[in-house]
């Protein structure tokens, strides 16, 4: 009658279990960061999307009620403060697009028992914070003296434009202003274009608005 010896495993077969073990587990853990990477980066551009939507659903609403009046223009030239006005101002960043758009534009009224205006000076501009540009607005009521606050409306960009139609040039101009003689009245459109990045490179979105107040 035979008999079958019990044994162990040699240190050879141990030690070619653990790199066979150390190799699997590797793949994994590569396999799992490789989606929590993935995900994070599918959630960023969600949300980068999602504030790319809002601010110009905001834009548009905004400049649609943009507010100027030609009459205002010869108050300005007889020396006379015209708190109206339309402005685009052609700057960058580091070679990056970088326009600072400042007009004023009727709100609906408030409710509550405090006076206040149904007119607004609003302005866009990106700042440099962390080495990062960030689009920032800033709302004042025309007829207070309170210092509006500055927030972030957009975060990581790499360029902010606005270019407003001349329908006297038929041309699209980077700069504008309703205190200037060559212009002296609101744009016929407004093309917002903001850069987002992706990947090593960027992405450029555009959006045209249009006052609808009448000059």
């Amino acid at each position: 009658m035979s008999t079958t010896e019990n044994r162990g495993f040699t240190l050879l077969e141990l030690l070619v279990a653990m790199a066979i073990m150390v190799i699997l587990s590797a793949a994994l853990y590569g396999t799992y960061f490789s989606i929590m990477r993935g995900r994070e980066s599918a959630a960023a551009g969600m949300e980068s999307r999602r504030e790319l939507r809002g601010t110009f659903d905001l834009l548009r609403r905004e400049i649609a009620a943009a507010y100027f009046h030609t009459a205002t223009v010869a108050a300005t030239a007889a020396g006379k403060t015209n708190p109206l006005k339309f402005v685009v101002e052609d700057r960058d960043s580091f070679g990056k697009p970088a326009s600072i758009l400042n007009f004023t534009c009727l709100v609906p009224p408030r409710s509550g028992s405090l006076p206040c205006s149904d007119q607004r000076e609003v302005t866009y501009r990106l700042v440099e914070h962390d080495k990062k540009l960030v689009l920032t607005r800033q709302e004042r009521e025309m007829y207070s003296d309170a210092k509006p606050a500055e927030y972030p409306q957009m975060e990581e960009l790499e360029g902010f434009l606005v270019e407003c139609y001349d329908d006297t040039k038929s041309k699209w101009e980077k700069s504008w202003n309703t205190a200037s003689n060559m212009n002296g009245k609101l744009p016929t459109a407004v093309r917002i274009t903001i850069r987002l990045k992706e990947g090593e490179g960027f992405t450029s979105f555009s959006a045209i608005a249009s006052p609808k107040v009448v000059n």
